[in-house]
């Protein structure tokens, strides 16, 4: 039961090997909060939330950090009719209503980069004693890193640093090298007093770079198993990462893993062609839980592009992706009517396909072989086979975060639904004591009144079932 994984760094698929026997730690690149979250913000959610979940099923303790940069460029400039934190936060809360409505777990840490600064400083203070960055050539806050001062910068992507673009993320007036990045950057008087912190170097911010490497390390240690993100972030966010971290003498991330992107109508998302499909436009027009089975149901690492009927999301892809996963669902609904599923592990099949650097296809493919399985013991009248299989089908479900049974997928309808179980049941409790007195006509009675509030009553050798019709 080895979980292979790939790596972005090694290019190649590896065993995974946990730095403690028994527990996997991941960091997961998350949002910077500067505007509404996009079905491409989602698929990464999704992605890791499933490897996540996997890691359990093996048997590890997964300690998942997923970050907030809530201080950035970006959210500065969009600040525009709000304070900057107060954007921020609102987004923040965007994002995290669109993870919860596709079925994403809360991460076991999620820091604000704001809450990090401390350990900021002493990173950038441990780089520039180990000769790796400088302050600025031109007196003022701005702190640079060297990249000319780490031989093995370019490493991740494969890039010879000659070839590289200047970063942009700074004014290069006082840098050595154009290809320089900032650690920290000086204040300006344009922007608010409020977005910026006293340092060694003078008042000013982190740079997006140092942000995640001092929050990995602070709430993973010096090294940790997997560092994960969108195939965006590769350069120049994770180059650099990986540059200033190891220039610091961290041991940092064992793997590295991205996440595809997501096209709509075969192009990239972008302002320019006004095709960016946000969040909660989507589990506004499709169900949540169709929503994460699409996102799901190709490989991690592939692009996925979503079909839209004419600009319509509930057609097209989304409506291939609600006619698979319906079928699954009425499956297990005409197995409910003959008991309660039986506890099943995940068939082999299923298992093989995710320990391989988490093949989601193969995964759903056995998924709807057993669905097949079951439908076809029900029809045979196989009452045992289909209660197997049907087992099988929300094993594998709850692995995927797809069990329709969830709470997570009727939020705020649990006391209701126990209510109301517990009323049927007494009824149907008193519909049996009548038959059983011979008394039909009021176990008639009882059949109508519940049928006339949409329960559907039905009748077995040996037992009543009940559905809402």
């Amino acid at each position: 039961m080895t979980v292979r994984i790939y790596d972005s760094k090694q290019q190649a698929i590896v065993d995974l090997q946990p730095l403690r026997p028994g527990e996997v730690s991941m960091y997961v690149c998350g949002p910077t909060v500067q505007s509404s979250p996009h079905i491409g913000h989602v698929r990464s959610a999704v992605a890791y939330d499933v490897w996540r979940r996997w890691l359990e099923h093996r048997g590890h303790r997964v300690t998942f950090v997923r970050n907030v940069t809530d201080i950035d460029d970006k959210v500065l400039v969009n600040a525009v009719d709000e304070p900057w934190w107060a954007l921020a936060y609102r987004v923040e809360l965007e994002f995290s209503a669109a993870y919860r409505a596709v079925g994403v777990a809360a991460p076991t840490y999620e820091p604000r980069a704001t809450a990090s600064v401390p350990e900021m400083h002493a990173l950038i203070a441990e780089l520039i004693e180990r000769g790796h960055a400088y302050p600025a050539l031109d007196g003022s806050a701005d702190v640079y890193f060297d990249v000319r001062s780490w031989p093995e910068y370019g490493a991740l992507t494969r890039q010879s640093l000659d070839k590289m673009e200047p970063a942009a993320d700074a004014d290069p007036r006082g840098k050595r090298d154009p290809r320089d990045f900032a650690l920290w950057k000086a204040q300006k008087p344009e922007e608010p007093a409020s977005a910026s912190w006293d340092s060694p170097w003078g008042r000013g911010r982190p740079g997006w770079h140092i942000e995640c490497s001092a929050m990995s390390r602070r709430y993973l240690g010096d090294a940790f198993d997997i560092h994960g993100g969108g195939l965006d972030l590769r350069f120049p966010h994770h180059e650099n990462e990986l540059a200033q971290s190891s220039a610091a003498g961290l041991p940092f991330a064992s793997v590295w893993s991205h996440n595809g992107l997501v096209h709509v109508d075969g192009e990239k998302m972008s302002k320019s062609l006004g095709n960016s499909i946000f969040a909660a436009d989507l589990v506004a027009a499709v169900r949540p839980i169709v929503v994460r089975y699409f996102l799901l149901a190709p490989h991690y690492r592939s692009t996925i592009d979503l079909r839209t009927a004419g600009g319509d999301l509930e057609g097209g892809s989304l409506g291939e992706a609600e006619a698979a996963f319906g079928r699954i669902e009425s499956m297990l609904e005409r197995v409910a009517r003959l008991g309660a599923l039986p506890d099943a592990d995940v068939p082999d099949a299923f298992g093989a396909a995710m320990d391989d650097d988490l093949s989601t296809p193969q995964a759903v493919a056995v998924l709807h072989e057993s669905t097949r399985a079951a439908n076809a013991a029900l029809d045979a009248g196989e009452t045992d086979a289909a209660l197997a299989r049907a087992g099988e089908v929300r094993a594998m479900l709850r692995v995927l975060g797809l069990d329709p049974a969830d709470e997570v997928w009727h939020p705020g309808t649990s006391a209701a639904t126990g209510a109301l179980s517990s009323l049927v049941e007494s009824l149907l409790a008193e519909r049996r004591e009548a038959r059983a007195k011979k008394d039909f006509a009021a176990s008639d009675r009882i059949r109508d009144a519940l049928a006339a509030a949409g329960i559907a009553v039905e009748d077995g050798k040996d037992t009543t079932t009940w559905s809402i019709s």
